[in-house]
């Protein structure tokens, strides 16, 4: 395949930045890069344009180092909550990648952020609070607080719970039927002794004979 050098104007990533000779595929610069004015030929003329396009770089590289920094300060005090499914035991149901991370950060905070600027060894897969790296800039590193929570409803008591109370009850009743009988003989025991008073008066009147 055929290589052309061309002079990049404008930043383009994974292939160099302002004032940058490369070289690329013929077709490459000239159905895409020379169209979209993101790359000139490298001619005597072109390269007198490179000083200014020294300079527009250094400036566009300097409000990208200040913009991260901010930006980073701002990540570094946020917790980015990330709901996901557990089975009954409290386990994942597949993992937290980068890219759920992004799009969170866009729905909670509106910060779009590339998912390749997220730096994760492994997939998140435990629930909890977890440090995630950020990359925002060759010169800028800091960290951002994920939380995985759990949207399953907790499980219901038991059936088994459930009956122990039911016994539970019904002991508290059989406890108090010996109750009731005490209560009758207790509310018995004057009218016994207004019988006995009664007979004690009989004697009295065979007397008179």
């Amino acid at each position: 395949m055929a290589k052309t050098e061309v002079i990049l104007t404008h930043n383009i990533v994974g292939l160099g930045g302002e004032s940058d000779q490369v070289k690329v595929a013929a077709g490459y610069a000239r159905n895409y890069l020379y169209p979209q004015g993101l790359a000139i030929p490298v001619t005597g003329t072109n390269k007198r344009r490179l000083e200014s396009l020294k300079q527009r770089r250094a400036e566009r590289e300097a409000h990208e180092l200040n913009t991260m920094t901010e930006l980073s300060k701002s990540l570094s005090k946020l917790i980015c909550v990330i709901s996901v499914k557990t089975g009954e035991d409290g386990k994942m149901f597949g993992t937290v990648t980068t890219g759920m991370i992004a799009d969170q950060l866009k729905t909670q905070f509106d910060v779009s952020l590339e998912k390749r600027k997220i730096q994760l060894d492994l997939p998140i897969r435990t629930l909890g609070e977890h440090e995630v790296s950020l990359r925002l800039h060759h010169d800028v590193n800091t960290t951002l607080k994920v939380r995985v929570e759990s949207t399953t409803p907790a499980p219901e008591p038991t059936a088994a719970a459930g009956e122990g109370k039911k016994e539970d009850v019904r002991t508290e009743k059989r406890g108090r039927r010996p109750e009731a009988p005490a209560a009758k003989e207790d509310k018995s025991a004057p009218a016994a002794a207004k019988g006995k008073a009664a007979k004690s008066d009989k004697p009295a009147k065979a007397g008179k004979n």
